[in-house]
């Protein structure tokens, strides 16, 4: 039987459930896992043309293109020679399975850890507290995100257009074992610093902009379509900035692949690649200078920003209309 609408109030505002009010944890959750499927799925193509670009490195051909349009070319001509948007979509699946995945849990994670924070430590979260949150949810989700996102790496950077997910699995396994899956992981010490400001910009200009608009009189808690998407784009423009060597590095450690019993690009009598991440940059830096840190940023920021925007436009009505229904139990 359904309770009273008494009993389900003061359920939800009891000290147990302190987010409790507006929106649940679950619902922040699945909120983030369907915006972030649809974003993904939508902006793909995006995605694997700042993958490819970033993979471009200088022990490739001269002519391997690594700026955005020539990437966007060399993939729409990869096929037959005659032109397709196929292999844009190439892995779009597991991309968009990927982002739900790691979107969903991370919000469950952040939202679950600043419950328990509010409720052992009384009063807002500072930026400094919620930094060191969003890298805590962040790290929760990668032993189950992380191999989706060498799967989906993997598909996006080979030649081949034909590779299935589950082939693309046992290749990985293969090469290195289990180990495989989790390649790139040490890039995390600093990447889990990018959703952590990502949303602690968000979340903090946000409740800036409401409070601003009570005081104007105005109502609702949440933002408009326009203003989201305006505030998603600054947050993921700050934070990508701030970490994309460290991306980069990523996907150069994930698109490595074993030829003959060797890594690709270290042949007998070639020098060897660097292994770690300090090295990588370190390597990249000498042989190019500062630019090679950040070649394929230029699709990074696009292809980002938009996603984020996209995301949390959807992920703000998502959670107004579950508000609304809740509040009219």
């Amino acid at each position: 039987s359904v309770p009273p609408p008494s009993v389900v109030r003061r359920f939800r505002s009891s000290s147990v459930f302190p987010e409790m009010t507006d929106s649940s944890i679950l619902t922040e959750a699945l909120s983030a896992s369907v915006s972030g499927f649809v974003a993904a799925g939508t902006l793909y193509p995006l995605e694997v043309v700042k993958t490819k670009a970033q993979a471009a490195s200088s022990s490739d051909d001269d002519d391997a293109p690594s700026d955005g349009w020539s990437v966007a070319r060399s993939v729409y001509y990869s096929g037959d020679g005659a032109g397709s948007l196929r292999p844009f979509y190439d892995g779009v699946g597991t991309s968009a399975v990927q982002s739900a995945v790691e979107k969903g849990l991370y919000f469950l994670w952040y939202s679950a850890f600043k419950a328990g924070y509010r409720r052992e430590r009384k009063g807002d979260i500072g930026a400094a507290a919620n930094l060191a949150l969003g890298c805590a949810a962040e790290w929760a989700h990668l032993p189950l995100t992380l191999p989706i996102d060498c799967v989906t790496t993997r598909i996006q950077t080979s030649p081949s257009s034909s590779l299935s997910p589950l082939s693309v699995l046992s290749a990985l396994l293969s090469e290195r074992g289990l180990a495989g899956l989790y390649r790139g992981w040490q890039a995390y010490v600093v990447l889990c610093l990018k959703p952590a400001i990502q949303y602690t910009v968000y979340e903090r200009v946000k409740r800036i902009a409401l409070a601003r608009r009570r005081r104007n009189g105005g109502r609702g808690r949440s933002l408009s379509s326009a203003e989201a998407f305006a505030l998603g784009l600054v947050a993921r423009t700050v934070s990508t900035v701030a970490v994309f060597p460290y991306t980069r590095c990523k996907v150069l450690l994930q698109s490595r692949q074993k030829k003959g019993g060797a890594e690709e690009g270290a042949e007998e009598g070639t020098e060897r690649e660097p292994s770690t991440i300090p090295e990588m940059l370190r390597d990249m830096y000498r042989r190019e200078g500062l630019g090679s840190l950040y070649r394929g940023i230029g699709p990074e920021l696009t292809r980002g920003v938009l996603s984020t925007a996209l995301m949390l436009m959807v992920k703000e009505r998502i959670e107004e209309g579950v508000a609304k229904a809740v509040k009219g139990v």
